[in-house]
């Protein structure tokens, strides 16, 4: 395997700065000059990777979404059923755990915010959703089978990502006001009743 160029381990770190701060500041809290202390580099440096700071920010959506499905790979691997299968998909959400990363769901959550003031970040946070839903639509679709309209699988996968990002918001706006642990099994029972209400 190749080692990664500087350029690119720079940007990797310049990106990951940005995941640290947006965890603790959000992005208006992130200056490109607090990004260049976080990434232990001049602000010029960061300016030579990446031409603004949106620039970083898209970065960082592909990086959370790439490390989701990093995550629903490593749990794949010991799961023999469909419902084990989503509840991989689920857990790769919302379990704690290995592998678990607080930091990224508060990073989701202010990038969903800014999707909604940027054009390009929505543009970039919509392909994550839209390729989460397709996983999340298959999943499904390998539960209920053929007995499914066309546009069940996609509506139901839907429901179950809304969940999944209400319980970011929770998690990470109100997080003395919930109990912790109860996302992925609360999503788990949900799901459950959802799809054996559709058989």
């Amino acid at each position: 395997m190749a080692r990664p160029s500087n350029r690119e381990q720079r940007r990797a770190q310049i990106v990951e700065a940005l995941h640290v701060l947006m965890a603790e500041q959000g992005y208006d809290g992130a200056s490109v000059a607090a990004i260049a202390r976080q990434a232990g580099l001049a602000p010029g440096l960061v300016h030579y990777h990446f031409a603004c700071k949106e620039e970083i920010l898209l970065a960082l959506v592909e990086r959370l979404a790439d490390r989701l499905g990093a995550r629903y790979d490593r749990l794949l691997s010991s799961a023999s059923t469909p419902w084990d299968r989503l509840d991989c998909w689920i857990d790769a959400h919302l379990a704690q755990g290995e592998g678990a990363d607080s930091a990224a769901v508060a990073c989701w959550v202010a990038i969903g915010a800014e999707a909604v003031r940027r054009p390009e970040v929505q543009q970039a946070y919509e392909a994550a959703v839209r390729d989460d839903l397709d996983r999340g639509e298959r999943l499904v679709a390998d539960i209920l089978g053929p007995q499914l309209e066309p546009d069940d699988p996609r509506r139901l996968a839907t429901a179950l990502l809304a969940a999944i990002e209400g319980c970011y918001r929770l998690a990470s706006g109100a997080p003395n006001a919930v109990p912790e642990g109860f996302a992925a099994p609360s999503v788990r029972q949900m799901a459950r009743g959802l799809l054996q209400s559709q058989r």
